[in-house]
């Protein structure tokens, strides 16, 4: 199987433009303008707040394992954290044990 390379050709000046907009290197700001993010979208994502975050009562669920740590925690269960071994993965645990303690 072949692979084929896509290289995107960002505009400089918007790439400069950005980096000093929003006082970040020129690198990030390079993969900002070759994802399309947008000024309003980029104001979000360099600048979060908690009004930014999605809902977690949206996810399936959810309900039901308030309920249960609520019900370990009252019974003094002991509570495992399960995750993996990526950055996302580490750092989430890390958050909801910091969280749970």
């Amino acid at each position: 199987m072949q692979k084929r390379w896509i290289y995107n050709y960002a505009d400089k000046k918007q790439i400069k433009y950005i980096a000093q907009k929003y006082n970040i290197d020129e690198l990030l700001a390079k993969i900002l303008v070759n994802r399309n993010v947008s000024e309003e979208d980029l104001d979000v994502f360099l600048n979060p707040t908690r009004n930014d975050l999605h809902d977690p009562y949206l996810l399936p669920d959810i309900k039901k394992a308030i309920d249960r740590i609520l019900l370990a925690r009252d019974k003094k269960e002991k509570i495992i954290i399960y995750g993996d071994y990526d950055v996302d993965g580490i750092t989430s645990i890390t958050v909801l044990k910091k969280y749970l303690n």
